[in-house]
């Protein structure tokens, strides 16, 4: 038995007796401490940063650890657990001063994920020497047996709410209680959890040939992929790119997701090794076709994402498709370079050792995205002023509210030096933007918002009044978007009270003389009051309920009674 085999022997197929004890123990005790580390949802940075140690070290240890090896473990479930704190501390103290805290946690997560499996093939002691077959078997066995005890997690709740409607027939409500608190119900699907988990990881062997079983039943969805992908990729030859710009607006995220399934069905045909791989030379000819499939698709959805980036610049978001869509062009690099070395006969050798190199390189690559080296926003932003600079967009069709909500401080620092421009209309509507109070309707520039005002019916006679209504509609009513229609309709000590009628919805405006503005107000207790006085009420469950009759002035359109009567 060589060195190599003997590593893949221990890491995949040792029995542990007390590994479901352990397990159970272990998250169950983690389950515990989140709750009152997390403190009902708080998200105090500190309090955030244990939560993510106490969810990812113990998953880490649970996959990992084993009787008579555990330092290295530890080791690694303590890098993980420290890499997800340190990341949950930077997304939650970012405030707004960031605008792409969530793709940090994903990338951190995807970084850990994809360092599992390489962990437990002895990546870290073989390097490029580690067996593809080793990878592959923990990559499966892992998503298995997580998703055999999130199953039983599932059963064990619905186990117990039985349980507890069937003790309260009896009025034995003791159950029924405790599992509406939060502490139990952390603990209790920690401890189901890691149970099953550590059941499910003593049974490797048979979780192996479960795996065999999926792949082979998997790998019959790699033909008719294959001849829908060759017939579409046919169609796009013949009629061009442009058609499929014209039949959808999610161009990109529809291509990547049939280059992944292209990726996975490969992988399903060619297996681990050839002596597992289907013999089936029709399901061999699609997995070779899939292969060479994700190259194209992948830079289709590149093609359409600079399409996109051409018309409105960067983003945030766009530049972390872009990057998910650098790491599928190196996928169908790395396959097409499989096949053509490989050619006929030692192409899926080829694929494997590429999924080896190019899952580092992911892994690599996401864990250096989550880290605080770079700054989205400020990217997005300074590519976004060059634009308006060199004339690329219009002042008018500029989008001033992006830099105010989705770039961060970076984007709000830009904003100000535009809103004291020499260009008096670019310093107009970036000062409009400044003064926003929330995000417009997601899509809208600041030219459509003026146009959406301009053809508001404002049915008001005082002159400024009317100009205040327009100027509210302008900086980002979306009520408006589908057309409106402004009417006075009475008055308080403020100012005139004037209702923005939309087709589903009603809003009062006040023209306060003192602010010269049209200020949102809502209905409390029957009164009209500023919105900036809204708080959330708390009713009393045991307080005493009636119904009393009410006076007041109630809002009609053709006769039908429109929002809550007010005084």
């Amino acid at each position: 038995m060589t060195a190599q085999t003997a590593i893949e022997d221990e890491t995949s197929l040792h029995d542990w007796l007390l590994r479901p004890w352990f397990c159970a123990l272990l998250l169950g005790l983690a389950g515990l401490l989140v709750h009152f580390a997390s403190d009902g949802g708080q998200d105090a940075p500190w309090r955030m940063a244990l939560t993510a140690a106490l969810v990812f070290g113990p998953l880490a240890a649970c996959f990992t650890l084993d009787a008579d090896r555990w330092k290295t473990p530890l080791v690694f479930s303590g890098v993980a657990a420290l890499v997800m704190a340190g990341i949950a501390w930077r997304a939650t103290s970012a405030g707004e001063r960031y605008a792409d805290e969530e793709y940090w946690i994903a990338a951190g997560i995807l970084a850990v994920t994809l360092a599992l499996p390489l962990f437990q093939a002895g990546f870290h002691r073989l390097r490029w020497n580690t067996s593809y077959k080793a990878t592959h078997f923990h990559v499966w066995t892992d998503a298995i047996s997580g998703a055999g005890a999130l199953a039983f997690f599932v059963l064990s709740w619905a186990l117990l709410a039985l349980l507890a409607e069937l003790f309260a027939v009896i009025k034995i409500d003791f159950l029924k209680e405790l599992i509406v608190q939060a502490w139990f119900s952390w603990t209790f699907s920690c401890l189901a959890f890691g149970a099953a988990l550590g059941v499910l990881r003593n049974q490797l062997k048979i979780i192996g040939t479960l795996q065999n079983v999926v792949l082979l039943v998997l790998s019959i969805l790699a033909v008719p992929l294959a001849l829908a992908m060759v017939a579409f990729l046919l169609a796009v030859a013949l009629s061009g790119l442009d058609v499929l710009w014209e039949a959808t607006k999610s161009a990109t995220p529809l291509l990547l997701a049939i280059a992944v399934g292209c990726f996975v069905l490969t992988n399903a045909v060619v297996r681990d090794e050839d002596a597992q791989a289907s013999q089936s030379l029709i399901l061999r000819a699609a997995g070779f076709v899939l292969a060479l499939g994700i190259l194209p698709l992948a830079v289709m959805a590149a093609i359409s994402m600079g399409t996109r980036i051409d018309q409105h610049g960067l983003s945030p978001e766009r530049l972390w498709a872009l990057l998910a869509i650098t790491v599928a062009v190196a996928f169908g690099v790395g396959y097409l370079a499989a096949v053509i070395r490989g050619r006929r006969a030692g192409w899926r050798d080829m694929v494997r050792q590429a999924n080896l190199h190019l899952a580092v390189m992911t892994c690599a690559i996401a864990f250096i995205l989550a880290l605080p080296i770079f700054n989205f926003g400020a990217i997005s932003a300074n590519n976004q002023l060059a634009r308006l600079e060199a004339g690329k967009v219009s002042a008018e069709d500029f989008d001033y509210a992006a830099l105010r909500w989705d770039f961060g401080d970076a984007g709000r620092k830009a904003l100000a030096r535009l809103a004291g421009s020499e260009n008096a209309e670019i310093a107009k509507f970036a000062s409009d933007a400044q003064a926003m109070k929330e995000r417009p309707f997601y899509g809208t520039t600041m030219r459509d918002q003026r146009e959406i005002a301009e053809n508001a019916r404002i049915d008001v006679s005082d002159e400024a009044a009317a100009a205040a209504v327009r100027e509210f509609i302008a900086t980002g009513s979306y009520q408006c978007l589908e057309g409106c229609r402004a009417v006075e309709v009475g008055q308080v000590e403020a100012g005139p009270v004037i209702a923005v009628i939309a087709k589903n919805d009603v809003q009062f405006l006040v023209y306060e003389r003192e602010k010269k503005a049209a200020v949102p107000y809502w209905q409390k207790d029957g009164k009209l009051v500023p919105t900036s006085t809204y708080e959330a009420r708390e009713y009393d469950r045991e307080g005493t309920v009636e119904l009393r009759r009410y006076e007041g002035r109630q809002l009609y359109v053709d006769g039908e009674p429109v929002g809550q009567p007010f005084e």
